[in-house]
């Protein structure tokens, strides 16, 4: 099954790791040890996230080390920007409506 960035970041613990790797490249094991659960279940995370081609592996010696794809973050940023343009409409839309009330 193809799998999308969005399905990727829907689940917590995936976006969890995303924020981990953001500031360093980091082993299953390493990433692992942040979370309560099991160094299977974090690979499971970690396979959907390479898939969706959010993360990469590359290897040193016998580690292999995750890291972010900041491209593929790009997309979901690109998809978010049109809704933050209507937010922030919205936001400035509301702040006229409450100088309006605060100078009657």
């Amino acid at each position: 099954m193809r799998r999308d960035v969005f399905q990727a970041i829907a689940d917590p613990t995936r976006r969890a790791i995303i924020a981990l790797i953001a500031l360093q490249a980091m082993t299953p094991n390493a990433i692992a040890e942040h979370f309560d659960t099991s160094r299977q279940a974090v690979s499971k995370h970690l396979r959907i996230l390479t898939e969706c081609e959010l993360v990469s592996q590359n290897q040193q010696g016998r580690e292999i080390f995750y890291r972010l794809e900041i491209e593929k973050m790009k997309e979901i940023d690109k998809w978010l920007e049109q809704f933050r343009k209507i937010w922030e409409k919205r936001f400035d839309q509301l702040d006229d409506i409450l100088q309006k009330l605060k100078t009657k």
